[in-house]
């Protein structure tokens, strides 16, 4: 291959592995890990830069990457990918997609784990293993059900907990009931974005909790479980009673759908999109409590 050819494959590689990592969603595994940290410690120190670097992108790589090279079989007939919602990844890129990713992350785990130190390893693995379970070959916790919501939860928590342990946080139970929030909301989400692929899913043979328990009642799922991470928030202290609130918006959205057939589970996709900027609105929410937080307990 000469230079220039080499070169721009290499380039095309970079523009896959972007559209593979969802930016749309780097926030979403960043930010809980810099809030974390950041109202833990209350300083910006460069462990806090590192990570949410990390979080903010080879993490997602990771995450996003190696689940469309090893989803390639049912992803070709989903008219989703393609776009902001994942890469239709060409068999091609697939063994450079995957060295990509472990060449991106495996520098930054082992920095955070010896910055974090012992204090941090157990939730740096667990937060690691969930990204390497869900999507490789043999364990693909991706295609079962119940177990694939919270893995795709832990996803999402995880980090805030590794930016918990690398500060030195004291885990009070009020802070693990704001965990168990997150985690139902995590779950509630990843339940929701599983009734869209109900048909291409059970196309290719692949189990989801949406395949098991139908379009419907895996809304009502999602449903319950906003409803009840927004429950549990009015059990924190202030402000965090205010966060109930978020639920809101995500109930709003999810409850047309709660009597969809799985024919026309396909149609979620509306909302779901909606879904993702929900996220940015709701972020920006959550951002102003933590402020008046910080505030109050300066």
């Amino acid at each position: 291959m000469h230079a220039r050819e080499h070169s721009g494959w290499n380039a095309q590689l970079l523009r896959q592995a972007f559209v593979a990592s969802r930016p749309v969603s780097w926030i979403n595994t960043a930010y809980p890990f810099a809030a974390a940290m950041l109202l833990t410690t209350r300083e910006v120190d460069w462990v806090l830069i590192v990570g949410a670097i990390y979080y903010l992108i080879p993490y997602n790589l990771a995450m996003y990457g190696i689940n469309d090279v090893f989803d390639y079989a049912s992803d070709i007939n989903n008219p989703r990918k393609g776009g902001i919602e994942g890469a239709l990844l060409a068999p091609k890129y697939h063994r450079p997609m995957l060295w990509l990713a472990a060449l991106t992350n495996i520098p930054f785990l082992v920095v955070l784990a010896i910055a974090g130190g012992p204090g941090s390893w157990l939730a740096l693995a667990v937060s690691t293993f969930a990204v390497l379970a869900y999507s490789a070959p043999v364990l693909r916790f991706k295609e079962r059900p119940f177990i694939d919501s919270a893995t795709s939860s832990t996803h999402f928590v995880s980090p805030a907990i590794v930016g918990l342990t690398a500060a030195g946080a004291h885990f009070t139970p009020e802070l693990w009931l704001i965990l168990l929030a997150f985690f139902c909301w995590g779950m509630a989400a990843h339940a929701f974005g599983a009734v869209q692929d109900v048909v291409p899913d059970r196309e290719a043979d692949i189990g989801s909790i949406a395949t098991v328990l139908g379009a419907a009642a895996t809304v009502r799922v999602a449903l319950a479980l906003w409803a009840l991470a927004g429950v549990l928030m009015l059990f924190t202290p202030f402000p965090g009673p205010l966060a109930a609130i978020v639920a809101v918006p995500y109930l709003a959205n999810c409850a047309p759908y709660a009597r969809i057939s799985d024919a026309g589970s396909g149609r979620t996709n509306r909302a779901w999109r909606r879904f993702i900027w929900l996220n940015y609105a709701s972020g920006a929410l959550v951002t102003m409590i933590l402020i008046v937080w910080w505030l109050r307990t300066a």
